[in-house]
């Protein structure tokens, strides 16, 4: 097949957008004619109608909506290319682009991350927060730089990423001083009853916390479960229930939660990885936080 026609690709985007030629024409100010013509050269070229007619104006056709599915990442990506290069000419600054996993502690996300912002360069941090599925796409689409999750991006033959390991955590369980009077004495075994919040079965840690209970022989009473980590910690500074947390942030968590920690859970840990595009030339940021990991690149997920 011939190569696709940007410019024919833009012209039926635009119109897909406005549901009609005439209002396309208009923003686009060029003439009726010229889109109208344009956008028959495309569907004789994919061999499909893209629009089918509905009153006085159109509708996309089933391949019109796959082809508008197509056009929406190609000129988003376009729009992400123009922003990315927008501060090239400057030396002194670098900007990186970072999905956090929601089930992250964004406490630990802002340690790891430290590592990039205390670079000597000027660091433009742009965040997003997703969930793992979403965020791995957008780094397919070239849209982020690096993703930081609980997992390893799983074996694909059509996504070609680096997983790499950025450390692991000792998680204990934490809670508002009042919970933490009442169930800290005789800890573990004093958790049986006591109200718990965990994350969802989503979260790669709440596997390894479901196995402590069970091994500790205890029986909580689960009142809340939280895809957002952000959330679960706010319920649990509100005093709601016990919560778990990496022990490595005791301090900040006293600080920022007002919450104590009640004990280890001895063989759970929060475990984290950077994931990003395998590059021939690397971004010098992701290069910096990888490089802070003690266990280094691993090699690529294929």
């Amino acid at each position: 097949m011939t190569p696709i026609n940007y410019k024919h690709l833009h012209y039926f985007w635009v119109v897909a957008q406005e549901g009609s030629i005439t209002r396309a024409a208009e923003r686009l100010g060029v003439a009726v004619q010229t889109i109208s013509g344009q956008l028959s050269l495309l569907e004789r070229q994919l061999g499909k109608a893209l629009f089918n007619s509905q009153g006085r104006g159109l509708v996309l056709s089933e391949a019109g909506r796959v082809a508008q599915g197509y056009a929406d990442q190609i000129f988003q990506l376009g729009e992400a290319l123009a922003d990315a290069v927008e501060g090239v000419g400057s030396e002194s600054t670098l900007r990186l682009r970072a999905g956090i996993s929601d089930g992250i502690p964004k406490l630990l996300a802002y340690r790891l991350l430290s590592t990039v912002t205390s670079m000597p360069a000027d660091v433009h941090l742009i965040c997003d927060e997703g969930e793992f599925e979403t965020l791995l796409a957008d780094l397919a689409l070239h849209r982020l730089d690096v993703v930081l999750t609980d997992r390893a991006a799983p074996p694909s033959g059509n996504l070609k990423v680096f997983s790499t390991a950025l450390g692991e955590y000792a998680t204990g369980l934490f809670a508002a001083p009042e919970l933490a009077e009442r169930y800290q004495p005789g800890f573990p075994a004093s958790l049986s009853g006591a109200p718990l919040l965990l994350p969802t079965r989503h979260n790669a840690l709440r596997g390894r916390i479901d196995r402590w209970l069970e091994n500790t022989n205890v029986r909580p009473k689960i009142v809340g479960e939280f895809e957002d980590s952000a959330l679960l910690t706010t319920f649990g500074r509100g005093g709601l229930g016990i919560f778990p947390a990496p022990l490595a942030l005791a301090g900040q968590i006293a600080k920022q939660l007002e919450a104590v920690p009640l004990g280890a859970m001895t063989g759970v840990s929060e475990h984290i990885y950077a994931i990003s595009n395998e590059r021939r030339i690397r971004h010098p940021a992701v290069e910096a936080l990888c490089a802070a990991a003690p266990q280094g690149m691993s090699e690529p997920r294929v």
